[in-house]
C-alpha cells in the first residue's frame, strides 16, 4: 500500500488507532471462513527502522531470535519495545493471529480478517532475555481487557502472546500464571485474558502493517496516542515462578533497579524519549 501524501495522510492518522463506535460483533472472533480474502501481495514498508537503522526485513544477523505479542495499540507497544536498552535489533507492527491473507488497516479494524494489532520484536538474547521482553509486556497494558484497551474496543486490540516455539509457550504460559497471581495480591482480581497460540495454528503467523503505521509516534506529525492501561503492578521476580525447566533456558537481564526506574505507567510511552534508553549493567 502507498501511504497518502503528508496532507491526508495526517487527517487520516487522527483516526488510527482510536476508539470508534463498534459494528456488532467486533468483540466476537470471526471463524476463519467468514474472513475477508486479502490479497497475496505483501504490504510495502520502508528497509530501515526509522529509529534504529536497522533492517525492517529478514533474514536476520545469526544469533537473532524473535518474539510476537499484542497487547493493544501496536504504535505504544512499538515504541515501549525498542526503547529498552539493549539487545533490540529491530521492531515492526503488523496484524498476527488471523486469517486473511496480507490484510490493510482498514480491513482489520472491521474485524473481518481475525487479526490482532501485534508487534514483531527481533532480539539478541545474550543481551536481553525473553524474560525481560515478556515483563514489559504484561507490565505496559491491562491483560484482563480480552477485546480492548481503555476506548480501543475490538478484537484486534486483545491480548496475545504467540509462541515460535515450544520454549517460548512453556515461557508464555508460566509468565501468565505469575503475573495473575501478582495482581490479585494487588488486589485485582480480574482473570488475566491473554490469549497463548502456537504461530503453527495459523498459515502465517504475522503480516506487516503498513509503512505509515511503522514507527510511526517517532515520525514528524505523529498523533501522541495510545490507550494501554498499566496496571503499575510489578512483574514478580524470575526465580519466585520459574520451573526448573525455565531456569535452565532462560534468566532475566535487566535488573530491578531498572525495572524501578522505567516500568510502564499510563501514558509513559507516549511522553517518553523516541531514543532507547541508557543503561548501564
Amino acid at each position: 500500500m502507498t501511504p497518502p501524501k503528508h496532507g491526508r495522510c495526517l487527517a487520516l492518522l487522527v483516526l488510527l488507532c482510536s476508539w470508534q463506535p463498534s459494528a456488532s460483533g467486533t468483540t466476537n472472533m470471526i471463524r476463519p471462513h467468514e474472513a475477508l480474502p486479502g490479497r497475496s501481495q505483501p504490504l510495502r514498508i520502508s528497509d530501515t527502522h526509522y529509529v534504529l537503522g536497522t533492517q525492517m526485513k529478514g533474514p536476520w544477523p545469526a544469533g537473532m531470535e524473535i518474539a510476537v505479542f499484542a497487547n493493544g495499540c501496536f504504535w505504544g507497544s512499538e515504541k515501549g519495545i525498542w526503547r529498552l536498552p539493549m539487545g533490540i535489533y529491530s521492531t515492526a507492527v503488523g496484524y498476527a493471529a488471523g486469517f486473511t491473507p496480507n490484510p490493510s488497516y482498514e480491513e482489520v479494524v472491521t474485524g473481518k480478517t481475525g487479526h490482532a494489532e501485534a508487534v514483531q520484536v527481533v532480539f539478541d538474547p545474550d543481551k536481553i532475555s525473553l524474560v525481560d521482553i515478556v515483563r514489559w509486556f504484561f507490565e505496559a497494558h491491562d491483560p484482563t481487557q480480552y477485546t480492548s484497551q481503555g476506548h480501543d474496543v475490538g478484537t484486534q486490540y486483545r491480548s496475545g502472546l504467540y509462541c515460535l516455539s515450544v520454549d517460548q509457550c512453556e515461557l508464555f504460559a508460566a509468565s501468565k500464571d505469575a503475573y495473575q497471581e501478582a495482581l490479585a495480591a494487588a488486589g485485582i482480581n480480574r482473570e488475566i485474558s491473554t490469549e497463548i497460540r502456537a504461530a503453527q495454528d495459523y498459515p502465517q503467523l504475522f503480516y506487516y502493517a503498513e509503512d505509515y503505521h511503522q514507527q510511526y509516534l517517532a515520525k514528524p506529525g505523529s498523533r501522541p496516542y495510545c490507550s494501554a492501561q498499566p496496571q503499575e503492578v510489578a512483574f514478580p521476580a524470575f526465580e519466585k515462578w520459574a520451573t526448573p525447566s525455565l531456569r535452565a533456558k532462560y534468566a532475566p537481564k535487566l535488573p530491578e533497579a531498572f525495572w524501578d526506574a522505567h516500568s510502564p505507567k499510563p501514558h509513559s510511552v507516549v511522553k517518553a524519549p523516541h531514543a532507547p534508553i541508557k543503561w548501564e549493567l
